[in-house]
């Protein structure tokens, strides 16, 4: 994707499994299928020894040359990335001789490939550096920051000018700009958001009281910008309640996603183009099940990794479904 100010949301969820979710956010398809790729599937590096064997992992992904491109993607031991645009923050360095140089695009499979948790990951950034290394001509590389969680934690990786930034996440979200610690830190301009009714803390011969409900969360950004849309995402994600069957569960995800998901039309970037959600996403980490749903179908789609052969040399590829379907509870006038 090219390095703009395209705009998208990361979330982790827990019921009885893990979820690992995230809306993509553009004003076009780049062509991504939902990609499972086997444990015997061959990677290479641009500036490390190829890998002919590794973890496997489901994901959504743009295929150029045979090649995953992994927009977000979990392995089959439930570790989960997603990569977000970070335009004007992202740096990538030079090759630094006693580290793995990893490009940014290969950055998902080098760890979904080797690491079963975030401990892992942790311990293999310190000998990783992210290089500056385009794909081909026709596709540079893509200014990015990535969240990173297993059942138990979530980090975010940053590769800035200052070198690359590894933060715990305590709310499992993470959007674009600004930086993640930014982002946490303006959590608390919101420390007095309620999911109760407010309190009055004039006095009380003014009489005031709530006339509707929901205005313990009066002041929560309902604009479409990066940092309003974390606040909104992780308020709504850490006061989410949800059944534990798995309907229940990707259901809430979906709904907690559709919190900032972008509507057609709402943000114009040149007079024929307007951003929209293009897919959200949402991954049973546990299980391996990558759910998803696309801008114009509500329908939830699924694909198990399960299902495939995992032990394959091939790429296991499933295009995504983009037509509304509607069910007619009685037959539709003619």
């Amino acid at each position: 994707m090219k390095g703009d100010l395209s705009v998208c949301t990361a979330v982790t969820y827990r019921t009885k499994d893990h979820y690992f979710g995230r809306t993509l956010d553009y004003e076009k398809s780049f062509g991504e299928k939902v990609v499972v790729t086997p444990r015997n599937f061959s990677i290479c590096f641009r500036m490390t020894d190829q890998c002919s064997s590794h973890y496997a992992l489901i994901g959504m992904a743009a295929i150029v040359n045979d090649y995953p491109l992994y927009y977000d993607a979990t392995n089959e031991y439930g570790l989960s990335i997603a990569g977000l645009n970070f335009p004007g923050n992202a740096f990538y360095g030079d090759a630094v001789e006693d580290k793995y140089n990893i490009a940014p695009f290969e950055l998902p499979l080098w760890i979904l490939g080797q690491c079963k948790t975030v401990d892992e990951v942790k311990k293999l950034m310190e000998h990783t550096q992210i290089v500056s290394i385009d794909f081909r001509e026709d596709l540079k590389t893509t200014p990015l920051h990535w969240m990173v969680a297993d059942e138990a934690h979530s980090i975010v990786i940053e590769s800035m000018e200052s070198g690359i930034k590894i933060y715990d996440n305590p709310v499992g979200v993470l959007t674009n700009n600004p930086s993640f610690d930014q982002q946490l830190f303006g959590l608390n301009n919101y420390m007095h958001l309620s999911i109760d009714e407010p309190k009055n803390y004039w006095p009380k011969t003014v009489g005031l009281k709530p006339y509707s409900r929901g205005m313990g969360a009066l002041g929560l950004p309902g604009d479409l910008s990066s940092a309003s849309r974390f606040v909104r995402a992780a308020f709504t994600k850490m006061h989410s309640l949800s059944g534990t069957s798995e309907a229940e569960s990707i259901s809430q995800v979906f709904h907690i996603l559709g919190s900032v998901t972008q509507q057609r039309g709402l943000v114009r970037l040149d007079e024929n183009a307007y951003e929209k959600t293009i897919y959200t996403s949402c991954c049973n980490t546990n299980q391996g099940i990558y759910y998803y749903k696309t801008y114009d179908s509500h329908r939830i789609c699924a694909v198990s990794m399960r299902n495939e052969n995992l032990e394959g040399k091939k790429l296991c590829v499933y295009p995504l479904v983009y037509e509304q379907e509607i069910y007619w509870q009685n037959s539709p006038f003619h």
